[in-house]
């Protein structure tokens, strides 16, 4: 049976993108061996969206949050550099952040019922 997922994230400077995560975004974490941090997620959901054909398929990674303007004023005055302003859709406010050496992440605050706690 599925017990969890593991999301990978490329980064061409690993070590920035894993202070990142250990640092500013304060993921907890173990050490597989020889400083290889596996971070523990947030609680996660999946969801999955049509594409037009199978070369659009694509998997993105979007953080959640109960408050987008309170996390995004914590992660500014944690030098967060957010790379796009926010967007208001039907299903939640959205934002994107850049994480060093890894490109960029989004974050929303949902406002769709959410799975993450389905139990």
């Amino acid at each position: 049976m599925i017990l969890g997922a593991h999301t990978i994230l490329y980064a061409t400077d690993a070590e920035a993108a894993r202070a990142f995560l250990r640092d500013v975004l304060g993921l907890a974490h173990v050490d597989a061996g020889g400083g290889w941090l596996i971070f523990r997620s947030p609680p996660a959901e999946l969801a999955v969206h049509p594409a037009e054909t199978p070369e659009n398929g694509r998997i993105e990674l979007y953080l959640m949050c109960d408050d987008l303007a309170a996390t995004m004023a914590e992660l500014t005055a944690k030098g967060v550099r957010f790379t796009s302003a926010v967007s208001e859709a039907r299903w939640g406010l959205l934002t994107t952040l850049a994480v060093p050496g890894a490109g960029e992440i989004g974050l929303y605050e949902p406002r769709h019922p959410v799975a993450y706690d389905l139990t």
